[in-house]
């Protein structure tokens, strides 16, 4: 399969695509050229974008905060709901402390977060 060698030849296809999505739709027949090119560009960018823009597995202490924020809790709550002192929690949102198995499983629980994150693996 081609790569993309370059900043200006992903801006390039990434504007092919844009027009290619939106002459294509569920109804085009799944041999269609368009489609076709369409799969292929998108298989090239996916294959670039991981290499140039790789995802990072958010912080458990980022995490916490945004569920925190999200459901409008205060530290002293969410410390509470998590069966935790509020000077505990803190230091884990601080980075200062990990979670214990038992607090881990917790969080992941009642907030709805990955393990991957809360076990930072």
């Amino acid at each position: 399969m081609a790569q993309i060698k370059s900043k200006e030849q992903y801006d390039a296809i990434m504007a092919r695509i844009d027009e290619l999505f939106f002459a294509t739709d569920e109804n085009t027949p799944k041999d269609d050229k368009r489609l076709l090119e369409l799969d292929a560009l998108s298989a090239m960018v996916e294959e670039y974008e991981k290499e140039h823009f790789p995802v990072q597995t958010p912080s458990l202490s980022n995490t916490i905060v945004t569920r925190m924020n999200e459901r409008n809790y205060t530290q002293k709550e969410l410390a509470s709901l998590l069966g935790m002192s509020a000077p505990r929690l803190c230091d884990i949102i601080g980075g200062k402390k990990t979670p214990t198995y038992d607090q881990a499983r917790t969080i992941s629980k009642k907030l709805d977060i990955d393990p991957v994150i809360v076990l930072a693996l």
